[in-house]
């Protein structure tokens, strides 16, 4: 974790403290989950045809060599997320 010091607004704080009451959690933690959903929000800046288009681009470039990915597809997600 990296340490920093922001100013807030007296209506800010409060709120924020009761936010952080309200969910159990700091006051630091409601922050850093604002900071995620603002980070998140980027993904959304990308044009949703952009975001087809380069989904499309990449589309049958890779092969696994498996020929019953469609049917046994749940079996080897599970295989490549073992953590043995």
């Amino acid at each position: 974790m990296v340490r920093t010091q922001i100013q807030l607004t007296e209506r800010q704080a409060r709120e924020l403290k009761r936010m952080a009451a309200r969910e159990g959690v700091s006051m630091a933690e409601v922050i850093r989950k604002a900071v995620d959903a603002k980070i998140r929000e980027r993904v959304s800046e990308v044009p949703w045809e952009e975001r087809v288009r380069r989904a499309t681009a990449v589309m049958g470039k890779f092969h696994s060599g498996l020929k019953d990915v469609s049917r046994k597809h749940d079996h080897y997600l599970a295989e490549a997320f073992d953590d043995g």
